[in-house]
């Protein structure tokens, strides 16, 4: 395993990367270069694991321990698939509290890499000057990266995870240079185990594999993992595909999202997918329980201020553009949802500040 780290150009060898870290930690204001300088320490002391957490976009983040010869198992699968080379400068965006940021850092390890830490806030590059071989970005900094297009076009290839991404944001995506893709993975599988292609004339609708995942099916249609570099065991998910073979499959949405209205399963996703072309506040599809049909569809909209106007005028263009059963029996307007540290929804935690009229 290296021990050594090349960041904003400098290498540093281990004893020179421990006294820089522990001097940031020591005396750096800003806590994100504090947390990525703590996960360096802890990638280089004598733990065969380090400690992560996931997101919390299903439930209630909790504390997990990665192998560190796993995580190095996936820095070399991905660079083997964006062809990774000795020098290159990738831009590290993202907080290293959660796997993405942290992989970001082990890469730049196992590939010696130049890392070019910037604060993972919405704007990343807003200081940028030079070309950027590799980057990860959420979506949100994807969105607001879009208005300086001769920047993010100086990056070559960019990952995009950590959230969905809207049939918009991918629209607009079509126009760059810029090599785009979306991973599909999650904390337990140490980043991701499969990519698709956004743009280009590589752009598809299927997740490929990476490395040496394999896919198949339960009884409820959800994807389950199998890859022996990162998984000890098979890892059954809430993410219901359709599975194209054993390396490919199309994501349809999440098991615990889809909504049973009158015997019709309805994929919220999939209706979201529609909306996105109308909507541009925050929004998504749920269902509640209903005495009539089991379940019943409902539109959940962030909007602060609408009229009764702004309103009728709204509901008639999403209906206009949904099919029957994909209408929602009642839209809500909220001011502001619950999100995870990482940006993404909390649909339950948000349902449950609404009162649902029965």
């Amino acid at each position: 395993m290296h021990r050594e780290l090349t960041i904003n150009g400098k290498h540093y060898k281990e004893n020179e990367l421990l006294s820089y870290c522990r001097n940031i930690i020591s005396n750096s204001d800003n806590e994100w270069e504090k947390d990525y300088c703590r996960f360096i320490l802890e990638w280089l002391n004598d733990s065969d694991r380090v400690q992560a957490k996931t997101s919390g976009s299903t439930g209630v983040p909790k504390e997990i321990y990665l192998w560190k010869q796993k995580m190095i198992n996936s820095a070399n699968i991905t660079g083997v698939f964006f062809n990774f080379e000795k020098g290159q400068n990738v831009l590290f965006c993202l907080s290293s509290n959660f796997i993405a940021g942290k992989m970001m850092i082990v890469r730049a390890f196992v590939w010696q890499l130049n890392l070019m830490p910037v604060a993972p806030d919405g704007h990343p590059l807003k200081n940028l000057n030079g070309k950027i071989d590799f980057a990860a970005m959420i979506p949100l900094q994807v969105k607001n990266s879009l208005v300086l297009e001769k920047r993010l076009n100086q990056v070559k290839k960019l990952l995009i995870g950590g959230g969905a991404i809207d049939q918009n944001l991918e629209n607009k995506l079509q126009k760059l240079k810029t090599n785009c893709f979306v991973g599909y993975g999650m904390t337990e599988t140490v980043s991701h185990v499969a990519i698709r292609c956004l743009n280009g004339t590589n752009q598809s609708k299927y997740y490929k594999a990476m490395g040496k995942a394999q896919f198949s099916t339960d009884t409820r249609g959800c994807l389950k993992i199998n890859t022996s570099d990162i998984l000890d065991n098979t890892l059954i998910t809430n993410d219901v595909v359709d599975l194209i073979n054993e390396t490919e499959f199309e994501w349809k949405g999440r098991f615990d999202n889809v909504v049973n209205s009158g015997g019709i399963k309805l994929f919220p996703e999939q209706i979201e997918k529609k909306l996105e072309t109308i909507l541009t506040q925050a929004f998504f599809v749920a269902g509640m329980p209903d005495d009539h049909l089991g379940q019943k569809l409902i539109l959940v909209i962030e909007y602060e201020d609408i009229d009764q106007n702004q309103k009728k005028e709204l509901e008639q263009k999403i209906k206009s553009l949904l099919d029957k059963y994909e209408q929602a029996r009642e839209i809500f307007y909220i001011s502001e949802f619950k999100r995870t540290p990482t940006g993404k929804i909390q649909r339950k935690a948000t349902l449950s500040t609404l009162n649902f009229s029965m």
